[in-house]
């Protein structure tokens, strides 16, 4: 009668250069039951776990360690069909047709889980309950 919804997005990759930023994130993740894949803050790093590893959504900073961006990683989410939500500052724009949308920053935890119940529903047709302010989604 209360069947819980089989989750999409369950494998997650955090593409993040702020130690604090990635730990909190890879915190909540995992406490509300997603799998966090892996934790980088080099572009490198993150081509290589998209190329290795089942993902269903990678959280992509723009401004990253070691050259490149994470527009480049988005690029490469893209091309494998994983979906990216940017994770930022200051969103990018041009990156919609790669990306689902572009989470502002500084966000509040609850705007993060939030964001991603929001790419959830989109991509299973709901409607989304509540869209943080803070997102702004490219679907």
């Amino acid at each position: 009668m209360f069947s819980k919804r089989v989750r999409i997005i369950r494998k997650v990759l955090i593409v993040e250069d702020e130690p604090l930023v990635a730990f909190d994130n890879e915190h909540m993740l995992a406490e509300a039951g997603y799998e966090v894949v892996a934790t980088v803050d080099r572009v490198v790093d993150a081509l290589a776990v998209i190329a290795e590893q089942e993902l269903d959504l990678v959280l992509a900073d723009i401004s990253l360690r070691g050259g490149g961006t994470g527009i480049d990683v988005a690029h490469a989410a893209a091309n494998k069909g994983v979906r990216v939500l940017f994770v930022a500052g200051q969103c990018p724009s041009g990156t919609e047709s790669y990306s689902v949308g572009c989470l502002g920053k500084p966000y509040a935890a609850r705007d993060l889980m939030d964001a991603l119940e929001v790419i959830e529903a989109i991509a299973t047709g709901r409607e989304p309950r509540r869209v943080p302010r803070a997102l702004k989604l490219f679907v």
